[in-house]
């Protein structure tokens, strides 16, 4: 099933009806597709994303208290020194 953008807003209800009796719409934009809607039983439950490199930053800093690593944001934001720049 193919959907545009402005479907996608107006008939909402009735495309995620679609998903329920397990269709995909594709959802397209400026008559190009975009994103696809699928159901949760039709997703793969199995499949584990990769875990974000950004996410737990902060995480080998232990029990760090928050005025701790709000030092250490403002050092890693402070601007650079040059020596010798004259």
């Amino acid at each position: 099933m193919h959907a545009n953008v402005k479907q996608l807003r107006l008939q909402t209800k009735a495309l995620i009806a679609a998903t329920q009796r397990g269709e995909a719409v594709e959802i397209t934009f400026h008559g190009k597709p975009c994103a696809r809607l699928v159901g949760v039983a039709s997703a793969t439950p199995n499949k584990r994303l990769a875990p974000n490199p950004a996410f737990g930053l902060w995480a080998d800093q232990g029990e760090a208290s928050a005025q701790e690593i709000d030092t250490q944001v403002r050092h890693l934001r402070a601007p650079r020194s040059f020596e010798g720049s004259d």
